[in-house]
């Protein structure tokens, strides 16, 4: 069988995969501490500027070759552009019209464009105990969402927008996402497709950035630098690496389960650090959303592809 069968039970999936929800989780907060004078376009800018640079010392210090070649290039440019460039311009424009707590719920339905993009172009077939778990998984997002919807202060035609600028962050993921699980992406070191993905997406950004905004903008606050940092170095360059192998080992609808975690994460370290409080709305939704993780991970090999001989691992 491919190595997308490998569960959940084993260590060097389990593992990466709660890093990268833990991570993820946290950085809503710090996100929204970036919404300042420094226009989005121009934050994600430095982000990735700051996460390829240390995808190209990592490539350089362990060997891996950046010569990818020109299909390698096309392929770096087309998942640059839809991971780095559009999902996170919409994510961060999405953050100026509703809360971050919203945006986080209504990213956690990655797991739908994830699983039916997966089938579609991929071939990736799921068990029904997965479909069942996931179910209940996207009944407790809906949930967090009403809750969401209930606090949120906006006005209709704000809320309208927000949301969609999120579905169309999440539909620019899931591209990405999907891609990474091809046969073409599979067979290339993570992290050297890494660095010239997100070069392709800090080119886009700057050209979008210095078109709508002007000359770079910089804030000189301590907080926005260090939350820079934390977004380019553990965020990006650490958390991509992680999410991308995890896709890669079992496929872009089991790895989407981290953002059915993320808003739960969010919602947790906030009751820590701001004071949320949680309704029984929320708790019912956070404890729908584990139990359908739980149910949907226990479902085995939910992945069936052909095997492919001729692929080999990075």
């Amino acid at each position: 069988m491919s190595d997308q069968d490998t569960g959940f039970r084993q260590l060097g999936v389990l593992l990466p995969f709660l890093l990268v929800t833990l991570i993820w989780g946290s950085t809503w907060i710090v996100i929204r501490d970036q919404l300042g004078p420094v226009p989005p376009a121009w934050s994600i800018a430095y982000r990735f500027a700051i996460a390829a640079t240390a995808m190209f010392a990592y490539s350089a210090a362990t060997g891996i070759s950046l010569n990818i070649g020109r299909n390698g290039h096309a392929l770096a440019l087309m998942f640059g552009l839809s991971q780095f460039f559009l999902n996170f311009n919409f994510v961060y424009l999405a953050e100026h019209h509703i809360t971050s707590g919203l945006v986080a719920v209504v990213f956690a339905l990655l797991l739908v464009p994830n699983s039916a993009l997966g089938w579609l172009f991929l071939r990736h077939r799921t068990t029904g105990r997965f479909l069942a778990g996931s179910a209940v998984a996207v009944v407790g997002v809906a949930l967090l969402f009403i809750h969401e919807m209930r606090g949120s202060n906006a006005a209709s035609s704000e809320v309208v927008l927000g949301i969609g600028l999120t579905i169309l962050g999440v539909l620019s993921a899931s591209a990405a996402n999907v891609m990474q699980a091809s046969e073409s992406l599979r067979r290339r070191p993570i992290a050297a497709m890494l660095a010239w993905g997100m070069t392709y997406g800090v080119i886009a950004n700057v050209v979008t950035a210095w078109l709508f905004y002007g000359p770079p903008s910089i804030e000189y606050r301590l907080g926005y630098w260090v939350g820079l940092l934390y977004l380019g170095l553990l965020a990006s360059a650490l958390a991509f690496t992680f999410y991308f192998s995890l896709i890669r080992k079992i496929g872009p609808a089991k790895a989407a389960y981290s953002s059915v975690l993320v808003p739960v994460i969010a919602m947790t370290l906030s009751t820590l650090f701001e004071g949320y409080r949680w309704s029984t709305l929320a708790a019912a939704g956070g404890l729908l959303a584990l139990a359908g993780l739980v149910i949907a991970l226990r479902a085995g090999k939910t992945i069936q592809v052909a095997e492919r001989p001729d692929l080999k691992p990075d």
